[in-house]
């Protein structure tokens, strides 16, 4: 009787609950068989006024499938307003390692939140909570992606590269994106739950949003957690600098500015490990997202103070130069 009248148990049983989505989506997801199709299906059902649309890729190690949900807002530009358009991506190498492991793996985080966060505010706009501004969300399904040696822990791979997950995940319709990555291979952030980090835009590493900063303690009830960056984590991949993991690199492909949204860990998990999402910390992910979703898209939320960026490109230039490969005949 405990357990019943807990706040899980409570969550589970409100179908309005994103937890819904997250539980649902999980069992779809991790499968061998599972397509983007079979998320467009999932996401259709709930007959929210959204738009889906699925591409398979073929690259070098086989394919994905990109999944794109587009959810207009009261007054976002698809109906020609002027709220501002937010863009949630999950970014991942793939949510499967098949068949060298078998199971839904920590790297696929990234899909698993933005999809439920996709399949949340299609139920809201069903019950009448339309949001001010444009949604869109993009991610890839793929459960067969291949691994790649990394330190401390092994990456996931992915059988497409950054540049092609750029081209389909960050859209021009983007005003502001978070970019919601599995973070859990390190030693920097040792929390478990989820961390922001600070805002880049068009290559200079900005000071966190005061306004992210509050959103987060609303929707986690706790003190918020950020994730360091440094300058090689916005620099694009293939350049031959560490990078923590590919959760800015939408930010080298757009002028828009990006925040990360680290799902983190106390210790260093691999992000081609089983077993190891948790669902709890997954929910407050989408939590996060849809509030930042509603207060973005009303002007309540600032990812970076527009005036100060103004005098940083002033005083000391633009660093658009590393949103590029830089001067690679320097390394050859």
């Amino acid at each position: 009787m405990l357990f019943a009248s807990s706040g899980l148990y409570a969550g589970l049983r409100d179908s309005s609950s994103s937890f819904k989505h997250v539980i649902e989506l999980y069992e779809l997801m991790d499968s061998n068989y599972v397509t983007g199709e079979d998320i467009k299906k999932y996401l259709a059902d709930l007959n929210g006024n959204g738009e889906i649309t699925v591409q398979t890729v073929e690259g070098n190690e086989g394919s994905t499938d990109f999944i794109k949900v587009t959810i207009p807002g009261e007054n976002g530009k698809m109906s020609g307003g002027t709220a501002p358009t937010l863009g949630i991506i999950g970014r991942l190498g793939g949510i499967g390692a098949r068949p060298e492991l078998k199971g839904f793996v920590s790297d696929g985080d990234g899909a698993l939140s933005a999809m439920a966060s996709a399949a949340k505010l299609l139920d809201m706009t069903k019950k009448g909570d339309r949001l001010a501004g444009d949604v869109v969300l993009t991610t890839h399904i793929c459960p067969t992606a291949p691994t790649l040696p990394h330190d401390p822990v092994p990456f996931m791979n992915s059988p497409v590269d950054i540049l092609t997950m750029n081209q389909h995940e960050v859209t021009e319709e983007m005003d502001a994106i978070l970019s919601i990555d599995t973070t859990k291979g390190n030693m920097i952030t040792n929390h478990k739950g989820f961390a922001i980090t600070p805002t880049v835009k068009e290559g200079y590493i900005l000071k966190v949003s005061d306004d992210l900063l509050h959103l987060y303690t609303q929707s986690t009830g706790t003190l918020p957690v950020t994730l360091p960056i440094t300058t090689q984590d916005i620099t694009p991949y293939g350049n031959g600098v560490y990078h923590v993991n590919s959760i800015l690199q939408p930010s080298v492909a757009t002028t828009s500015p990006v925040v990360g949204v680290a799902v983190t860990t106390e210790t260093a998990v691999a992000g081609c490990g089983t077993g190891a999402t948790h669902l709890v910390d997954v929910e407050q992910v989408v939590r996060f997202a849809i509030e930042v979703a509603k207060a973005y898209g009303e002007n309540k939320c600032a990812f970076f103070n527009e005036e100060e960026f103004n005098r940083l490109e002033m005083l000391y230039g633009k660093m658009t130069h590393l949103q590029t490969p830089g001067k690679q005949e320097a390394v050859k």
